[in-house]
């Protein structure tokens, strides 16, 4: 897949992915810093997100490995997506 097509794919996402509001994950903000403070304290938004939906991560940051959520990498999503 070429950068262009890649782009189009994250297009038309946009309109079936929606934010989330602070008020759904704040909840879990002291577990989720718990669990990724020690790699990046700053990603804690996601993590929590992923905490309250319980959905996987699509990222190449490692500093969510390890932290009781599955992550996708790009590669994979592209498997999934494609094949």
């Amino acid at each position: 897949m070429n950068n262009e097509s890649a782009m189009a794919v994250l297009d038309a996402l946009e309109s079936i992915v929606r934010p989330l509001e602070l008020d759904v994950y704040a909840g879990v903000q002291t577990q989720a810093l718990q669990r990724i403070s020690i790699r990046d304290a700053d990603d804690w938004p996601i993590l929590a997100c992923a905490m309250t939906i319980a959905c996987p991560i699509w990222t190449e940051d490692a500093d969510f490995f390890g932290t009781g959520i599955a992550t996708w990498t790009t590669d994979r999503v592209e498997l999934y997506l494609v094949g």
